[in-house]
Parts: C-alpha cells; structure tokens; sequence
C-alpha cells in the first residue's frame, strides 16, 4: 500500500474536522462586455464581500473553496451533497475571516513561527496533535515516527503527497499562531483585589424583602401623550437597536408541468409494445434493468405483502404470463413471475465482513473470507473471529450476531444468501459493502414467496408538453409585466397566488416550490414592483416540476428599519417610560409620607410579597419575574425602611429590606483565581468577535449561492 493511500485512510475524518466537506461549483453567466465602466461593473458584481478594508470577489473565494475540495478528495471521499455544500462554504468563509482579521493583529504583535518551529512540530519529541492523529498506528495505538519521515521523504517525488502534506501543515501553523494569539490575550487578562473583593461581596450577601408592585395597566394609555418629536428623538438614540437583514417579499404563481392525454398515451404504447419481448425474453431481469425506468429489485414477498392488483396473478404461479399494462403510481406497469420459492419468513443469522478497503483488492478479502470458513469449521469460535476479525464495528461487539430480520431488510446479495439457506450453514457473499462470512444461526417457518419483476414507464411531460405550458407562462408574463396587472390576471384566471414576506438573502425554501434557491438569488437582484428575472433577462423560472412567474413587492435593505416600521414598537416603550414617571411620582408621595409598605399596599390596592435569599447574583424574584432593577436595588438598601420607586419591567415597586446576612468572607487569592479563569474562558472568544465587529463584515454570497 503507498504511503499516500496509507494517509488517506488515516486522514478521511480529520480532513472532514479541520475543512468540512466539499464543493458545488456553480457557473455564473458572462454578460459583462468590454469597456472600462463594464469592467467596473463585473468587477462589483463579482464581489461577494468585505472583511475589514479587504473585497473579497467571487473568483477568489470560489478558488479556495475548489482547493479544499481537492484536499477532501484527496482523503479518499467525493460523495457529495447539498448539506456538505453548505458546509464547505461556510467553513471556507470563516477560515476567510480568520486569516484577514488575525493575520493584521498578529503582524502588528509580532507573532510568527518559524521554520525551527515548524520542523519541532513535526519531527521533534512532542508531535503536534495533527501529526500525531495522521501517524499513529491503528493496530498499536502508538505514534509511527518512521512512516511520518518515510511519507515526507516521498513528497519529495510525489506531487499530490506534496499537496496533500501542504495542507496539514499550513493548519498546524495557523493553530500554532492562533495559540499563540490566544495566550498573549489571556496572559493579558488581570482581576484586581478590588474587584475580587467586589465580587466576593455582591455574591455572599444575600437579603430577604417584601416588596409590592404597581403595574403599568393600572395606567389608562389615553392619561399620558407621547408625540412625534418624543418618537423622532428615541429613534435617533436607539437606531442600532432596530438594525435589520436585507429582506424581500414576493409574490408567485406557478404552472404544473403536468403530462397531457398524449403523454398517457405514448407511455401506454411503449409498455404495450414492450410486452410480447417481455414475455419471451430469456432473461427477464436483464430486459428489465435495460428497458424499465426502475431496476429489478431481487426480493421474495409472501403473498400477504404482494399489491392487491397482483395477487391472483401471484397465486397462478404462472412463469411464462406477463400481467399488464396497468396504471400505478403515475407509471404504467408490466409484470411477470420471475421465481417462487418456500423461504423462511424471517433469519437470525451472524457475519464476518472482510472489507476491501483494510486490504489491497476484493481477491484478498475473498481469500480472507474463505480461510476464515475453514478455520471456523476446524473449532474456533465464530464471535471471537468476529470480534477480532470484523469490520462491521456495529455487529462484532456483539460476536457478529445481526438478530432476527425479515426479508428486504438486507441488501440483496446478503438478503438472498440468508434465506435460500438451511439452519446451520456457511456462506461466502460478496456485496458492496465487502465480504461477509455469514452463519445461519436459526430459521422460521418457511412459507410461500414470490418474486415478481416489474417494468415501468413512468408518465412524464414530453418536449410538447413542456413547450405548451411554457408557452403559456411566457404569455402570462408579457401580458403581465406590472404587478396591478399580474394581480389583475391572477384573479380573472383564479390562479393560485403565493406570497412569502420577509425573504432573507441566505433563505433556501419558499411555499409550494422545490429548491427555489435560483430565484430566491435573482430576487435580491430585482427592483420593487418589477418582474423578477434570472441572469438571461428571462422572466420564466423551471423549479422541479413548475415554471413560476413572480414579482419583487416589498425591499428592505440591511441596516437600521425605517422610523415608520418600528413607530408602533416605539410608541408602546415610550408610553411605559411616561407611565412609570407617573406611578413612580405617586408611589414616592406615599414613601415621603411616611407610611409603611402594608399602608402603601393598602392605599394602592395592591399586595406585599416576600422574596427571600437573593443577592446581586439573582437571575429572577420569585412574584416578581425577572427584575434585575429591582435585584440591583434590595442589595443596597438599608433595613427597615420603605425604598423606591424602582421601575422595572413588569411595574414600579417599592421594597423594604427585612434582613441581610453576611456569609464568612472567601479568600481574595481564591477570589481572584477564580474570576481570572472566568476572564480567560471568555477572553479570546470575546477579543475576537469584538474584531469581527469592528470590521464591519459584509457577506453577500447569497448572489451566487
């Protein structure tokens, strides 16, 4: 085995831990021509974000997205799906911030590693943690020192060892630098005495109050006025509170791409047709996996779990009748009666699996398979060979045993292997998963099954009908090419209008359509008001089954909302604050004259709750909810006497501290010690967002994903 192939099946999980997984390449439409104020033009189109004072275009990031594509493939894995496309982009992306934003702290900090440093990494007494996973011997479990020298020794020669390596070790030093990073922040972090003795005091005094709360309903709204010039001035203060995503709201009707009466018809012909060889053929399943639009399955079925429209076909046991055409599930269908059999309803039965990939060829998993059969005939114990020998890590815990299963719940090369067999048997079966030695432990009763091959021709919209409903959605969007009169033909035509409000650029799913990513991404280049079109200036979207017209009714860029969006919302923050003034200017009158809390209550018509053992460190009083004015305010009030107003979320209390009590004080030093690790916890977390922050990152990838 070459040491390449050697790591990449060392590597295949590690590769997916540092970069995720791989890469869809999607192709934009070159429409840009020549001329200076063109070039200007594709060169804003294509960027897709920025990173501090850094552009980041579209070319560039799809490039290192492409690269870790390669790396991943490398590792020996190219399966690829709309989840791990995400996935890849993302991690890209981050990666991406990473390195602009740290790369200018650490040149300006004068952090860096050295060739020196690189190669202790790498070949010095303490590995690093990457080099140690990558080179570590599955079978010993101890680090493989020679196979590490032996493998950079052949990227020497070998281009995509080279590449391969390249990879890993540009991670290991960007860890290092961010360590590095990461401690001088920590390292940076200091709690004064001051502040552990703070601490220390707000945590173990705890007070127990009775309080009473004055709700803001107990104020009609109509008593207090709040106008425009109060909005406006709350507005201008607070404008990064009501900061918003780009949204968009559209509107869409669609047209089902549904096959018309000659559709039907030719389908019906075609399976017709089809028949007489069907019948005559002398290998049905090969007709079948040439001909049907679905490939023979293989699995035996007893009559119970046989279609109703194929049962007394079944029980015929007819091998040279072919039962059909019939209709079902929008497929016609031919059948015919490949093999009946008595198997067992159900096997428990164990196995060896011998995959290809722990060996070098699938000859030298059959070669392994078959000496383990003997050895197993001589004595020596199936569940011990299965749990040292299997590499099906779910069943040779378990000594190989798969339990009891019925028929179809294997695949079918094993599923067949297990029910053409008798209690007690040893067979050999390869399947796509490798070689399994499989024991038939017990079998059920056997009862009669069928083995039923199907062909189908599924019927489907033919180029006639696709250009006829496209026809008619082409017409429905020229003669439409306003919204008042899109609304207008939506409601003479009684077509199914949809609507989706608040539609954000990284949004994947709208109501009723399949993957509508593509106009989605055209939406956010569309005008308000205006038929949305793709890069081709076309009006007409095929999503899955569909072609959709739709019009972009509602823009709201990113960044603060407009005044009058939120004008309601503020409106109801400013009526409280007014309403607080006034309960409060009420209930200071009733503190000032004197009157206890019981009094006040009573006056007031209201109660006196109890709230006991809360200290400054208290999330919520219990009658009260979440209050921390009101938490801030019992902690420093003196005993005995009514205190407040306080204005709180909920209402306007007042309180009266019945009694504090100190616990015995808790050294500084531990003190310290411990808000120092809480310090150093949070502290590159936070010392990098506050990076992120600063620089102001815009990612508008949404316009090519």
């Amino acid at each position: 085995m070459s040491a390449l192939q050697y790591l990449r099946d060392k590597a295949g999980v590690l590769v997916a831990g540092v970069i995720g997984l791989s890469l869809f390449i999607f192709v934009v439409s070159d429409f840009f021509g020549g001329g200076r104020s063109q070039r200007i033009r594709q060169r804003r189109y294509y960027e897709i974000g920025e990173i501090g004072k850094n552009k980041i275009s579209y070319q560039e990031y799809q490039q290192r997205v492409e690269n870790l594509q390669e790396i991943y493939k490398l590792s020996g894995t190219s399966n690829i799906d709309e989840a791990t496309l995400e996935n890849i982009r993302e991690q890209v992306w981050m990666q991406m911030e990473r390195e602009l934003l740290l790369d200018v702290q650490y040149k300006d900090l004068g952090i860096g590693v050295s060739s020196e440093e690189v190669e202790d990494m790498v070949l010095g007494n303490e590995p690093h943690a990457i080099v140690r996973q990558l080179f570590t011997d599955n079978q010993t479990g101890f680090f493989n020192k020679s196979f590490l020298v032996n493998f950079l020794k052949s990227t020497e020669v070998d281009e995509t060892a080279k590449r391969y390596w390249l990879f890993f070790e540009n991670e290991i030093v960007t860890e290092r630098m961010n360590s590095k990073y990461n401690n001088l922040v920590i390292k940076g972090l200091y709690v004064t005495s001051k502040q552990a003795e703070f601490d220390g005091e707000t945590s173990r005094n705890t007070v127990d109050f009775s309080f009473l709360v004055k709700g803001y309903t107990s104020v009609a709204d109509s008593s207090v006025t709040v106008s425009e010039s109060d909005i406006h001035s709350y507005y201008s203060k607070h404008k990064s509170n009501y900061n918003m995503t780009a949204q968009r709201d559209i509107e869409y009707v669609s047209f089902d791409i549904t096959p018309s009466e000659e559709d039907f018809s030719q389908a019906l012909t075609w399976i017709t047709n089809a028949r007489e060889e069907f019948a005559t053929t002398d290998d049905p399943v090969q007709y079948i996996n040439s001909s049907s639009d679905t490939r023979y399955v293989g699995f035996y079925y007893p009559l119970s779990e046989v279609p109703d429209t194929l049962k007394e076909f079944a029980r015929a046991e007819n091998k040279n009748v072919v039962f059909g055409p019939y209709l079902e599930d929008g497929s016609y269908k031919l059948a015919k009666l490949i093999d009946v059999a008595d198997r067992p309803d159900s096997v428990h039965a164990r196995h060896i699996l011998i995959s290809p990939t722990t060996g070098s060829s699938i000859q030298q998993a059959k070669a392994t398979a078959d000496s383990l059969v003997n050895v197993i005939k001589a004595g020596s114990p199936f569940e011990v060979l299965a749990l040292t020998m299997s590499d099906d890590q779910g069943s040779s815990q378990l000594g190989g045993d798969l339990g009891w299963f019925s028929e179809g719940q294997m695949v079918v090369p094993f599923n067949n292997a297990c029910f053409s067999s008798n209690k007690g048997d040893l067979k050999v079966v390869e399947t796509n998963y490798g070689v399994h030695v499989i024991e038939i432990l017990d079998i059920s009763k056997k009862v009669r099954k069928y083995d039923i091959g199907i062909i189908d021709r599924k019927v489907v919209a033919g180029s006639v009908t696709n250009q006829k409903i496209y026809a008619e959605a082409s017409q429905f969007a020229s003669n439409n090419d306003n919204y008042d009169k899109f609304n207008r033909a939506v409601a003479e035509q009684k077509l199914d209008k949809r609507i989706a409000s608040n539609v954000t650029p990284q949004q994947k799913t709208l109501p009723g359509l399949d993957n509508p990513r593509y106009l989605i991404m055209s939406l956010f280049q569309s005008e308000e008001g205006k038929i949305i079109l793709d890069n081709n200036n076309q009006a007409i979207f095929e999503i899955g089954d569909k072609y959709v017209v739709a019009y972009c009714t509602g823009i709201t860029e990113e960044g603060p909302a407009p005044l009058e969006d939120v004008e309601n919302d503020i409106r109801y923050i400013l009526i409280r604050e007014k309403k607080a003034d006034v309960i409060a200017a009420k209930l200071e009158q009733d503190v000032e004259s004197g009157n206890t809390l019981d009094e006040i209550a009573s006056d007031e018509g209201t109660q006196v709750q109890e709230a006991t053992q809360i200290n400054f460190s208290s999330y919520s009083v219990p009658g009260a909810g979440v209050e921390p004015a009101l938490i801030a305010a019992s902690t420093v009030a003196e005993p005995g006497i009514v205190s407040g107003p306080v204005k709180g979320n909920n209402g306007v209390f007042l309180l009266t501290v019945n009694s504090k009590t100190e616990a015995n004080a808790e050294d500084i030093e531990l003190l310290k010690g411990r808000l120092t690790s809480t310090f150093q916890m949070r502290g590159t977390y936070e010392a990098y967002e506050a990076i992120r922050k600063k620089a102001n990152i815009i990612d508008r990838r949404y316009k090519f994903y």
